[in-house]
């Protein structure tokens, strides 16, 4: 079986908020999971669906495999880096602020024999 795979680095969510959208997408046929993604009602949802759909493009014009025979073998959120900065808090004090980025990738693999 073949596997295609796509990557995307520094999505600006929160990997504890996306794991959850990714947990529910996790071994499903592709059009499945386009089809949960694109009646999603969260803004979050987008970055996960146009990977998807950049795997399942890569897997139809190396092989010429349609969307039908793929599944969704591994999705993986993985921590980004951390943007901090300061900002003024209660008293006099400094509170700190942290923007979490995400690293997202996926592993299409093929249902039908070659």
């Amino acid at each position: 079986m073949m596997e295609f795979t796509a990557k995307a680095r520094f999505i600006r969510y929160s990997p504890f908020k996306l794991r959850p959208l990714v947990d529910i997408i996790r071994g499903k046929n592709v059009n499945a999971a386009l089809g949960v993604l694109a009646t999603c009602a969260l803004q979050k949802a987008s970055p996960i669906k146009k990977l998807i759909e950049s795997a399942a493009a890569n897997a139809k014009s190396l092989q010429s495999i349609e969307n039908g025979d793929l599944k969704v073998h591994e999705i993986r959120v993985d921590h980004g880096p951390m943007l901090r900065y300061f900002k003024a808090g209660a008293m006099g004090r400094s509170n700190v602020y942290r923007k979490r980025y995400s690293h997202v990738s996926v592993v299409l693999k093929s249902t039908k024999e070659a």
